[in-house]
């Protein structure tokens, strides 16, 4: 029987990139011949093209109808995971700004080094000064409370395998979801790596990510719920 891949991306009105980022993820798809793999796009209640476009490229569409955030985002696709009892979870973002090549690199972590889950690690030094700061101080924050130690917490390129996606329950429903994984990791005594990637940093992916007075916010948010 095959292995089943599952590739989930949380999209929030992301009309101007999905399409292409959906054309590369399945060129790349096809190094996975012996797999059934399936793209899922979970639209968190976007009010443009976001889910026609997703549609017409041939990913199945998950909408919500009205935003829930990253975390609730992130919630659907792993329900809709361990739903399909699928054995591989990729999550990334959709702006564009991840390389579909990567996906290899991590499912070779996943398969041969027995690892539970994978966390794409940008290169810090090609980062902008500020979300230098603030990837720091997110991954310093998560240290303190978890007592897990990741360069990059906030990397929305992760891989997962099938006891990771029985095991991680997601709780939070916005941006504190990132460093919410590795509370989970710690709960389950789940064995993660984090492997280099390469991002691509545009003035649109920057726009779209978070700007850092909701960095600040995110953070505090964090620490009031999951240090409870």
């Amino acid at each position: 029987m095959k292995k089943k891949l599952m590739i989930v991306l949380p999209a929030f009105n992301e009309e101007k990139t999905i399409g292409e980022v959906l054309r590369k993820l399945k060129e790349n798809l096809k190094k996975f011949k012996s797999w059934q793999s399936k793209i899922v796009v979970v639209d968190d209640g976007s009010f443009d093209k976001t889910s026609y476009i997703a549609q017409k490229f041939g990913a199945l569409v998950l909408r919500h109808p009205i935003n829930r955030g990253l975390g609730g985002a992130l919630l659907t696709g792993f329900q809709f995971a361990r739903l399909k009892k699928v054995d591989f979870l990729i999550t990334m973002d959709s702006d564009g700004q991840h390389d579909p090549l990567d996906i290899e690199k991590i499912m070779k972590v996943l398969r041969k080094e027995k690892i539970d889950v994978v966390i794409g690690k940008r290169n810090i030094f090609e980062m902008p000064p500020d979300r230098m700061i603030i990837n720091f101080l997110s991954s310093l924050l998560t240290f303190l409370l978890f007592g897990v130690w990741c360069n990059d917490t906030q990397s929305g390129f992760r891989g997962f395998n099938k006891k990771a996606i029985e095991k991680i329950e997601i709780k939070t429903q916005r941006m504190e979801v990132s460093s919410e994984f590795f509370s989970e990791i710690k709960k389950h005594k789940l064995k993660f790596l984090e492997v280099p990637i390469k991002v691509i940093y545009t003035s649109y992916s920057r726009k779209k990510g978070q700007s850092n007075l909701n960095s600040i916010k995110v953070l505090l948010k964090l620490l009031l719920r999951l240090a409870r």
